[in-house]
């Protein structure tokens, strides 16, 4: 159980690595019976999707692993900063833009890190699978269920 009665976690880019990290997260706590305890969302920095779903090529794998996806791309607000406890995002150029937004929200809560950062095979980065293959969405998918896993265990 929980050692916390509600908490929440956001992921960043927005069509195809955070909205595969908001499902497999969502799966995991709904199959751990946490859910409730979580707030899940995704967003992203840019303006560049805002309104699409995510990228065909990762709902395709993650219908593949029957891992549920319904997500609409939309971007960070200063709000998100004070309500959620954990921003999670995908390599250092998300970190770096998201704690420059953090730092224009005066005493923001969430705690912003590298999601790669749980990672027990310590890759750190999750790369964009955009311009790659089906085979390098499977890699996020692969990426995220590890270090959402492992995030999970860590906040439980």
């Amino acid at each position: 159980m929980c050692a916390f009665t509600f908490s929440s976690i956001f992921f960043f880019w927005n069509i195809c690595r955070s909205p595969i990290a908001e499902a497999v997260f969502r799966k995991m706590a709904t199959d751990a019976g946490v859910v409730d305890k979580w707030r899940i969302d995704s967003a992203a920095t840019s303006t560049y999707e805002i309104g699409n779903p995510p990228d065909y090529r990762g709902q395709a794998c993650m219908k593949k692993h029957n891992v549920p996806m319904s997500h609409t791309a939309r971007q960070v607000t200063k709000d998100d900063f004070m309500s959620f406890d954990y921003i999670l995002c995908m390599d250092e150029s998300n970190l770096s833009d998201l704690k420059r937004k953090a730092n224009s929200v005066k005493n923001h809560r969430a705690k912003i890190e590298l999601l790669g950062s749980y990672d027990p095979q310590k890759q750190v980065i999750i790369k964009d699978p955009y311009y790659g293959s089906d085979e390098d969405f499977e890699k996020v998918y692969e990426q995220c269920m590890r270090c959402c896993k492992a995030f999970l265990e860590a906040n439980s």
